[in-house]
């Protein structure tokens, strides 16, 4: 029996495992970074080891480090969560031969998955369908997808459209995929567009015993990453559901696999191919938990403890839909920083790595949390979804929500039209107008009347007295704030609107009756140079008061190029004088282990540089200058 488990990971991941282990009365042990030192995962466990190491990513890579850890805690067992550790064969390894309990499948399965070049030959052999692989030196096809071979979640993936691009997005694959998984090697296959993206969850014991726990829609995809799944796919037929389980019940077989694990399948019409297997519990398993009724890291535990699963898997019931919520800007680019709020209710499940008061860093993944509903239906499972995100306060970082409810509300996904291109720049959500967010022109109105009201309840001399009274009024009282998108608002509170009448004002809630329907807004603002968050029934607002007397600001000389977010330049393209075309590379950063391309704005030339190729630089630092038309 596991008396005390380490849990080799961090954030939501570490958290959902000690979630299971409270309940099973198991002691919990929490590994940590230095940023992560006043983390939440690291405050619920019973026991918690600092991980020495001066790279934060990369200290929760240390099998050795963590190994040690366990010895200093008096942990007899480990789960390497869903990421990090969790598919490096060693790293089991190390663990069973410290005499501990491995909770994951056996070191030979995950070594058979490790690489998806091997993996992908011996599913073929094994008679589960797969994709040919190209010749990277001359592919056969266009378009096509380079992938790296130890690792996914979006990283080293490239898609290639023609012969011109082969070279740089080859190279520029591998480096990330050094980056992220010490390892090189690419592999290239045909691009199914517009294909789904459709998991199974396979769960097996040491006696033979192998589940295939439904399927799981992954089709909603940025840059190669999932942002929402759910099961059952709403889009795939009967026949193809149980060619799915088929295929993914021999893969187990095949590597004789025991734990929970994820086979990875692309599907398009009838035709289905073998993409991947996950040799660990996946980040949208909430969903099928769900649906089934289970607990798949107790059953982990269970089948690491010698237990035997039951002959047949509880069936489904309803239907269950998961978001990931990021810190990221409508660009996908990540978003780093104190977190102010991250309240999230209503009955959906919430899975998160953060609080109220959190410091986001940029050493990892931009996740938020996960936010998953579970109903009779599917349209049941959506509307709880929509009000659970929409009635969310999230402050002080930029999140994905928008983005979110953009696709949960599309008609294409209510029909359950969805596919790999769903994001794309010609998919349905980037050709779609976003909708108008309930009364809007209200949240400025309350912004300025809690203003107003917070002034006069920190007046030192005459608070009595109402805001902005005077003996002769020569002009309406207004206040100008900017908006999140970059906008500048100008809002009268004194005379009101026609129409409108408070009902009540408060620093931190104002209730507003226009046409005789009232309207409550939450306000929040957390220091006076700050900007003010109004949520209310329809939406949010991210409002920053303008000041009357504006004090002198530098100005950026124009042309200049900046950093879009904390990282470090991995790749300088151009030098001072050259000569660039709107959309060519300058210069490359890493943030979060992902590369991203920093382009020209306009044709122009290369007037300034102030970064090399290795340095660290903050967002909103000046990278490069672009003098346009000049030549």
């Amino acid at each position: 029996m596991i008396r005390r488990l380490l849990v080799a990971n961090r954030g939501e991941i570490a958290r959902r495992v000690f979630r299971t282990c409270r309940a099973l009365g198991i002691e919990t042990v929490a590994v940590f970074a230095g940023p992560d030192a006043d983390a939440p995962h690291v405050a619920e466990a019973d026991l918690a080891v600092r991980l020495p190491g001066d790279r934060p990513a990369g200290t929760y890579l240390d099998a050795g480090r963590v190994v040690a850890a366990c010895r200093a805690s008096g942990a007899d067992a480990v789960h390497p969560g869903y990421g990090f550790l969790s598919e490096n064969a060693e790293f089991a390894r190390a663990v069973l031969a410290a005499g501990l309990v491995w909770v994951g499948p056996p070191p030979e399965a995950i070594s058979a998955m490790g690489s998806k070049i091997e993996a992908k030959r011996l599913m073929a052999a094994a008679g589960v369908p797969v994709l040919p692989s190209l010749d990277l030196a001359a592919p056969a096809e266009f378009p096509l997808l380079v992938k790296a071979s130890a690792g996914g979640g979006g990283r080293g993936m490239r898609i290639v459209r023609g012969p011109e691009e082969l070279a740089r997005e080859v190279a520029s694959a591998r480096r990330e995929a050094e980056a992220a998984f010490g390892d090189p090697a690419v592999f290239a296959e045909p691009l199914w567009q517009r294909a789904r993206h459709v998991e199974v969850q396979v769960l097996a014991d040491a006696y033979g015993t192998v589940w295939t726990l439904g399927e799981r829609e992954c089709s909603v995809q940025r840059r190669h990453q999932k942002v929402v799944e759910e099961s059952p796919s709403p889009g795939i037929a009967a026949e193809v559901r149980e060619r799915l389980f088929e295929a993914a019940g021999r893969a187990a077989a095949a590597i004789g696999y025991v734990g929970a694990g994820t086979v990875e399948f692309l599907v398009r019409g009838d035709r289905v191919a073998f993409l991947e297997m996950n040799t660990r519990l996946q980040v949208e398993h909430p969903v099928t938990e769900l649906v089934h009724g289970v607990d798949l890291v107790r059953l982990q535990l269970e089948v690491a403890e010698g237990g035997a699963l039951p002959a047949e898997p509880p069936g489904p019931s309803g239907h269950a839909v998961e978001v990931r919520l990021y810190a990221e800007d409508e660009h996908y680019l990540p978003q780093s920083g104190v977190l102010r709020r991250f309240e999230v209710g209503g009955d959906v499940r919430v899975d998160s790595g953060v609080e109220s008061g959190s410091v986001v860093s940029p050493y990892y993944d931009a996740m938020l949390a996960k936010v998953i509903a579970h109903g009779a239906s599917r349209a049941e499972a959506v509307r709880k979804l929509v009000t659970a995100l929409r009635r969310a306060r999230l402050h002080g970082l930029t999140t994905n929500r928008d983005l979110l409810l953009r696709i949960l509300t599309h008609p294409d996904f209510a029909a359950g039209n969805t596919h790999t291109g769903f994001l794309d720049p010609d998919g349905p959500i980037a050709t779609t107008p976003p909708e108008p967010s309930g009364p809007g022109e209200l949240a400025g109105l309350a912004a300025a009347l809690a203003l107003a009201a917070d002034n006069r309840r920190r007046a030192p001399v005459l608070g009595g007295l109402p805001g902005g009274w005077r003996n002769v009024r020569s002009q309406p009282r207004r206040t100008a704030f900017t908006t999140g998108d970059g906008g500048t608002i100008d809002v009268v509170y004194d005379p009101l609107p026609a129409g409108v009448r408070v009902v009540s004002a408060a620093p931190d809630r104002v209730v507003l009756e226009r046409d005789g329907v009232r309207h409550a807004f939450a306000v929040a603002r957390y220091d006076d140079a700050g900007p003010v968050y109004v949520d209310h029934a329809g939406g949010h607002a991210e409002l920053t008061p303008l000041p009357r007397l504006p004090e002198p600001v530098e100005h950026v000389v124009p042309g200049s190029l900046l950093a879009p977010m904390p990282g470090s330049v991995l790749r300088v393209e151009v030098a001072p004088g050259d000569r660039v075309v709107k959309g060519q590379a300058v210069l490359v950063l890493e943030a979060m282990k992902m590369e991203h391309r920093i382009t020209a704005p306009a044709d122009g030339v290369v007037s300034g540089l102030h970064v090399e190729q290795g340095r660290q630089v903050e967002a909103g630092a000046v990278l490069a200058i672009i003098q346009e038309g000049e030549s």
